[in-house]
């Protein structure tokens, strides 16, 4: 093997200090740092106390409406942000409960599922808007199939539903498709948005107020009141019409407590203890060890 390298003599001088157990020792302890360095990184922990924190409270998921009707003005400074000030002071007032959002105009989207992160959900909120669905429309039969879909189906309690609409639905399957999710234990409370006289919508591009195009005259949208009580009263919910955001979340607490609660552990309050810095301090560690090992013998 030696002469296929080149001249024996030579290659024998070049190669006499070379240590196969000392390159093997080294490459060893770079592996095993390796290793604990990817252990390091994923993190091990376990709760730090022998229980966890315990919540008590239902399951809330409100599904909101960011339809451009939503942007009407006959609530200051618009339907949706009249909206948006709604939820969170319910959010502030179910401090134990989880909390889920659905977002839906033409389509309905779950913008965030169960949790008892109530500043995420706040985050949610806030960034809502008709932008947030591509496609425009307002279908609440959707939204009350996505809102429901985000319960754990095993249970047929503790399920409630806040649909927060100014009811221009484009869809008559709503108010079936509230009764059939009503036998399966859904809640459905409904809080209506705007008023019956309507107002007209602005344009955020022009600041003119939206034509439509067949007529040629400015669109004027209207709240739906009559179908967003059918679909409470079909769930044992209620209708609550918006108006002032204190009195309509006393309301909707006063319903909502209705509801049986259940305890639930909140991973976000629990105390951790962490392992990670043991295996990172070995890794650094082994590096510092293989550092200082030669790859040869020591020539005499």
């Amino acid at each position: 093997m030696i002469k296929r390298i080149g001249d024996a003599s030579l290659i024998k001088q070049l190669i006499s200090s070379y240590s196969p157990a000392l390159f093997g020792l080294k490459f060893s302890l770079l592996s095993i740092a390796f290793a604990a360095g990817v252990v390091a990184v994923m993190d091990l922990r376990k709760p730090g106390g022998a229980e966890g924190i315990n919540r008590k409270g239902i399951d809330v998921m409100i599904a909101l409406d960011v339809s451009k009707s939503m942007m009407a003005t006959d609530l200051a400074p618009n339907r949706l942000e009249r909206a948006k000030q709604l939820i969170g002071k319910l959010m502030t007032a179910m401090p134990n409960d989880r909390i889920g959002l659905v977002l839906f105009a033409g389509k309905a989207y779950l913008q965030m599922p169960l949790t008892t992160d109530h500043g995420a959900a706040a985050m949610f909120v806030s960034s809502a808007s008709p932008d947030a669905v591509p496609q425009q429309g307002t279908v609440l039969s959707e939204a009350i199939k996505r809102s429901a879909a985000a319960f754990n189906a095993a249970e047929r309690r503790f399920k409630a539903v806040v649909l927060i609409s100014d009811g221009e639905d484009h869809d008559p399957e709503a108010v079936n498709t509230a009764k059939e999710l009503s036998a399966q234990g859904l809640m459905i409370n409904t809080v209506g948005v705007g008023s019956p006289d309507g107002s007209y919508i602005p344009d955020p591009v022009t600041g003119e107020n939206k034509i439509d195009p067949a007529t040629g005259s400015a669109i004027i949208s209207k709240m739906n009141e009559d179908e967003l009580k059918q679909i409470a009263s079909n769930t044992n919910g209620i209708y609550v019409r918006l108006q002032e955001s204190d009195e309509a979340v006393k309301e909707l607490q006063q319903q909502l407590l209705q509801i049986e609660s259940k305890a639930f552990g909140d991973v976000s309050l629990m105390n951790f203890k962490a392992y990670y810095w043991w295996f990172a301090a070995a890794m650094l560690l082994l590096l510092l060890i293989e550092y200082f090992i030669p790859e040869t013998n020591k020539i005499k």
